[in-house]
């Protein structure tokens, strides 16, 4: 126990069994502390609704306060209050900013906020807005910087009238530090969940990853990601934060890290490892000697011992990696890739559970672009399937465009892609007879074909040229409305 509660207690004590009140000088000699300590600590006790003072004659009498004391209702709030008086001096802390500001009691009442010292509220920015307060209740937010963290509060002055008639002011401060944060994430998962969305095909997304990371893990980031190749079963490297760390493993290593493929497949999906996509995929925590004294595995098996054991202890010690926090960029059971965030000892990772959804994001637009990278390759050789064909043909779309003319048809006929954007168009130009064109129209009706009909009809068709020529028509269906339209010449 402080000094000052010490002799708060002695002063309590004495006053409860002199009921009648005390002087300072009677206080002093039965507690056995000085007369200005005493003086001083019964000036806290007042302030804080403890203790009483009365004139009698030249004397101040102390007595215990009959009321209950302001201090019992600021103990019964998680907010920091301070109450101060006109000229900015405090005459009352709670427990809550008291233990924030890492000063004792005693150092606290009295001091002026322009002082400078006490946390939160002797900013520049805090002082204008108590020092401008009127007669109305001000309400702001402020932010506040503690070694490197980030605090945010919500401030409150109220305008405050004392006992003996004097204006002063309670401040109040709400944490709103996690409340802050969580907006924060959520406008930033909003955000890059629209980018990975319309990001370009061109553009590295495992880049991408590295660069937003870098808004969740502001202070000295030291993180990888990799990118993963299923077929080879290989990681590799795509990305490294900072560009300090990257000099530096290249100068260990003597190459840069960037591209280099890494055969982690073969090795973490064997023996005694036996990892999967679905044991990748949620985040997991790495700690390495001598940071720590027990460790699952080694910085030099967590980089799959592809680099001498002593180099890989060297990174460790040259950036401060004491532990690793690791996840798979996994998506239905599929994995993409790796990001890896290291950390030293006494540091922590904040924003875990945005960084994890964002991964999932970013692990999804991978999904989908391979996906999409997929469809477009299979569309390619379909497109050269037809292109190459030996018979005139066409791709016409569910809604009749023509998608594309075969270089045989535009030999056989005369027609291009320009002469013929939809089926409609080119059936006026090549069958200008309605009979015949509603014959030709009925061999392209799936239904028929799929009743094993086989509506199969010769037709003539005029070439761009005027010439006539007799063919059959041949469609193929495929399950999204896309029909194959190929036409077979008759001698």
């Amino acid at each position: 126990m402080a000094e000052g509660d010490d002799a708060s207690v002695a002063i309590l004590k004495a006053l409860k069994y002199n009921p009648r009140g005390m002087t300072v000088t009677d206080i002093s000699k039965k507690t056995g502390y000085h007369r200005n300590s005493t003086g001083k600590q019964l000036e806290i006790l007042r302030a804080e609704g403890k203790v009483e003072v009365r004139q009698i004659g030249s004397a101040r009498v102390y007595s215990l306060a009959q009321r209950v004391p302001l201090s019992a209702f600021l103990c019964f709030t998680k907010n920091l209050i301070l109450i101060v008086d006109q000229d900015l001096n405090v005459v009352q802390a709670n427990d809550q900013y008291i233990s924030l500001s890492g000063f004792s009691k005693q150092e606290i009442i009295g001091r002026n906020l322009h002082e400078g010292e006490l946390p939160i509220v002797s900013t520049p920015e805090a002082l204008g807005i108590i020092e401008s307060t009127g007669k109305e209740q001000v309400i702001t937010e402020l932010r506040s910087m503690k070694g490197r963290d980030e605090f945010f509060y919500k401030m409150e002055v109220i305008p405050t009238t004392f006992e003996d008639g004097d204006p002063g002011l309670t401040i109040l401060f709400e944490d709103i530090t996690e409340k802050k944060r969580h907006l924060k994430n959520m406008e930033f998962l909003a955000r890059t969940a629209m980018e990975l969305v319309d990001l370009p095909p061109e553009t590295n997304i495992y880049q991408y990853i590295a660069e937003r990371l870098e808004e969740l893990i502001p202070d000295n980031p030291r993180y990888y990601v990799f990118s993963y190749d299923d077929v080879k079963g290989e990681f590799l490297w795509q990305a490294v934060e900072n560009e300090a760390i990257r000099r530096g493993f290249a100068e260990l290593i003597g190459s840069d890290p960037i591209g280099k493929a890494w055969p982690m497949k073969e090795f973490f999906y064997s023996p005694p490892f036996f990892e999967t996509a679905a044991s990748f995929k949620d985040m997991r925590v790495m700690h390495f000697r001598p940071f720590y004294d027990e460790e699952e595995y080694s910085v030099y098996d967590a980089c799959a011992r592809q680099f001498p054991k002593e180099i890989c202890e060297a990174v460790l010690l040259k950036f401060n990696i004491a532990k690793i926090y690791l996840t798979g960029l996994v998506w239905q059971e599929q994995l993409f890739g790796m990001v890896g965030i290291c950390l030293g000892r006494d540091e922590e990772l904040e924003n875990r559970q945005a960084i994890e959804s964002f991964l999932r994001q970013a692990s999804i637009a991978i999904a989908r672009r391979q996906t999409e990278e997929r469809l477009m390759r299979s569309e390619d050789r379909f497109r050269e399937l037809v292109s190459n064909g030996v018979l005139p043909a066409t791709v016409v779309v569910r809604d009749g465009r023509i998608t594309l003319v075969n270089p045989r048809f535009t030999e056989t006929f005369g027609y291009t892609k320009d002469d013929m954007p939809t089926l409609q168009e080119w059936f006026l130009k090549a069958v200008p007879d309605p009979e015949h064109r509603s014959m030709a129209l009925s061999a392209l009706d799936p239904g028929l074909w799929n009743a094993g009909d086989s509506p199969a009809q010769t037709i003539s068709v005029r070439c761009r040229n005027g010439d006539e020529k007799q063919a059959e028509i041949l469609p193929v269906f495929l399950s999204d409305g896309t029909q194959v339209i190929t036409c077979q010449v008759k001698d």
